[in-house]
């Protein structure tokens, strides 16, 4: 449950833009201490032996400090002032759940925590400069650093500028939220198919399971962001039960509906459960910790704005399809798990549905193929997908699935291209699409 309970809290730190930027600070806050300190402890005159530390008079320090923390204020606005408008620009373009995406961008966090940081370093060594003539201090170590500082933050202004620039690409936001859902995929189902896969073992259902089941309700509403099987494994043994489980990461559950079914109602109780409740983890949002189809959506997303009659830009669409079709690729030759889970005695305890090769392509192509009926260009790239995609499947059920798609594609052209020679261009790459397929069956 701790790991869980820990992936959400480093989703919420990593989608901050204060968490990076205060541990900056405060480093920068123990630099200025600590070059303090060895100005303090040394008492020699370090320009006489460093040819490179800073040797000007308290006055000098004083302008340079203080013209350093202004122009880091200055800076950190106008640096906070263009993410505002990129997260503006990205939220109408892409989609407001693709926010998240931008304010987990690490660069983003580190260019705002180094202008602020140089700037807290700067006051906190502008504040020991002491300019009386019988106890004059000038830290030449602490200024020399914040000299280092402010010239490190000129470099990453430079990079701030041009990675403002590129992140709001749409073939950059694309290929990381591709890239995203690759790592998900990788994350959540790690067995390649014919690499060691376990065989799936009997069932033993109890035959009365449907009328003897007690229903778990949930404790709170909220998108399910992570479900921790461990901790429900755990419990069932535990109270020798067996669970079923109604939602998975992505749902929405409202407070009071079935959450997990047990079998074995009379060692409920209200501390069981608690225990259930709390191997869920709910949220306001939905994330991409166990919720595959959640990257699918973002790429549906900017594919489906782009194809609206106010933007009618099919290229992002295609361009949507493209990496779509790279993923499943990719999910296609993963071992997708039983839903039945056995404990060490092999005695069965808990039943999950998994998300499936079916749930994942309908996520991918049903919206693009309902909202890009019209575009010639939208059907063909759907069905050369497909025929992409084929070659990489290794079951009847998912090529099944593909044979569907292919087939409401093609039966969609019938009606949004109105002209002849363009439903023949359809109909050539829908047979292709299908040669694909029955090459593999």
């Amino acid at each position: 449950m701790k790991q869980t309970k820990f992936g959400k809290l480093w989703d919420l730190l990593h989608s901050s833009f204060w968490f990076v930027p205060t541990l900056m600070v405060v480093l920068a806050m123990a630099l200025s201490f600590l070059t303090i300190q060895l100005d303090q402890r040394l008492k020699t005159d370090l320009t006489g032996q460093f040819g490179w530390v800073y040797s000007v008079g308290p006055n000098g320090s004083r302008a340079i400090l203080s013209t350093i923390a202004g122009s880091m204020v200055t800076v950190a606005t106008t640096a906070f002032s263009i993410t505002i408008v990129a997260l503006q620009l990205a939220s109408s373009q892409f989609g407001p759940r693709l926010l998240r995406n931008f304010m987990q961008d690490t660069g983003n966090q580190i260019v705002l925590g180094t202008f602020i940081s140089t700037f807290v370093y700067s006051l906190l060594v502008l504040r020991t400069i002491n300019g009386v003539d019988e106890k004059e201090f000038v830290p030449h170590l602490a200024v020399t650093w914040g000299l280092v500082l402010a010239l490190a933050s000129i470099g990453v202004l430079i990079y701030f500028i041009h990675h403002s620039a590129s992140s709001i690409q749409v073939d950059q936001v694309i290929t990381v939220v591709g890239r995203e859902l690759d790592d998900a995929t990788d994350r959540l189902f790690p067995h390649k198919i014919g690499r060691g896969v376990s065989k799936e073992l009997p069932l033993d259902i109890p035959a009365n399971f449907e009328r003897d089941v007690y229903p778990i309700k949930a404790t709170n509403s909220g998108y399910i962001q992570a479900v921790n099987d461990d901790q429900l494994m755990q419990i069932a043994t535990e109270n020798n039960l067996l669970l079923r489980v109604q939602n998975c990461p992505g749902n929405f559950i409202v407070q009071g509906n079935e959450l997990v079914l047990v079998f074995g109602r009379e060692r409920v109780n209200k501390t069981l459960t608690k225990n259930i409740n709390d191997a869920f983890v709910l949220g306001l949002q939905r994330t991409k910790q166990q919720d595959l189809e959640f990257s699918i959506n973002q790429l549906v997303e900017i594919a489906v704005r782009a194809l609206s009659p106010g933007i009618n830009d099919p290229f992002t669409a295609i361009r949507c399809i493209d990496q779509l079709s790279a993923s499943l690729c990719h999910l296609a030759q993963r071992e997708i798990p039983s839903p039945y889970r056995y404990d060490n005695n092999d005695k069965l305890r808990v039943i999950a549905e998994p998300i499936t090769f079916a749930d994942m392509t309908d996520a991918a192509f049903n919206q693009i193929r309902q909202y890009g009926t019209t575009s010639v260009a939208v059907t063909i790239r759907l069905l050369d997908a497909i025929a992409v995609i084929a070659p990489h499947t290794h079951n009847k059920a998912d090529r099944a699935t593909l044979l569907r798609h292919a087939s409401m594609i093609e039966r969609g052209s019938h009606e949004g291209i109105p002209e002849e020679l363009d439903r023949r261009d359809v109909e050539e790459q829908y047979l292709a699409a299908i040669k694909a397929i029955e090459l593999r069956l």
